[in-house]
């Protein structure tokens, strides 16, 4: 029986589509397009180099995925993120990166322990710089790390179905500098309990950084 088949110029339409659909999503995400912005068709096709029908293709995507809002007269809206989706994504953390903190704590190699020892390190470098920018990157690797340690191919699939968010969402809990030292108690902690092999106690004071993350940043919510 024949199989399914792409030829190459569908294959290549696929792979662009997925292209732009992956930068125009991190542009929302990352707030280069903001909440309210329009995103014009041609402006965009200028912009990429690409023709308007990928654009409209991909901006219907979007909409699909709840980051634009088609208004008639109007045009494709950035619609963004809101409060309900933050407390959403922080109530789906609570419950995955607990989990994947216990199971990382089981199956942590000693390489990961060791890459999780230097990124604290790295911290508490940039901690007492006050360099948001690097203290950003560094936890986000720290609990990347943690979902890798997890060694759980379903809660790793689960994690990256809506990382670019929980990435955007976190990152809000650092343009405050101060928080940046309560960021690194938690870490510490969290990083003593893994290397004591302590799976109850790893998974507590994780569940404890996320609430904790999301005090941080809930007064900010619109």
């Amino acid at each position: 029986m024949a199989g399914f088949q792409i030829d190459g110029e569908e294959l290549h339409i696929h792979s662009l589509r997925g292209k732009i659909f992956t930068q125009l999503e991190n542009d929302i995400l990352r707030g280069k397009y903001k909440t309210g912005d329009v995103l014009n068709e041609t402006k965009l096709s200028n912009e990429l180099g690409v023709s308007r029908t990928p654009i409209r293709e991909v901006l219907r995507q979007l909409e699909l995925e709840g980051l634009v809002i088609s208004i008639p007269n109007k045009g494709t809206i950035v619609r963004g993120l809101t409060k309900e989706d933050i407390e959403d994504i922080y109530e789906i953390r609570v419950l995955i990166e607990g989990v994947a903190a216990r199971r990382a704590t089981e199956k942590i190699t000693t390489e990961q322990l060791a890459e999780l020892e230097e990124i604290i390190h790295f911290e508490e470098f940039y901690t007492t710089k006050n360099d948001v920018a690097h203290l950003i990157k560094l936890d986000n690797r720290f609990h990347e790390l943690i979902y890798r340690a997890s060694n759980s191919r379903l809660l790793l699939r689960t994690l990256s179905s809506f990382h670019h968010y929980v990435e955007m969402v976190r990152n809000e809990s650092f343009k405050v500098g101060v928080f940046a030292h309560a960021v690194l108690d938690e870490h510490r902690a969290i990083y003593s309990a893994i290397s004591e092999k302590n799976c109850e106690l790893a998974e507590v004071l994780m569940v404890s950084h996320i609430k904790n993350a999301f005090t941080r940043i809930e007064g900010s919510l619109q």
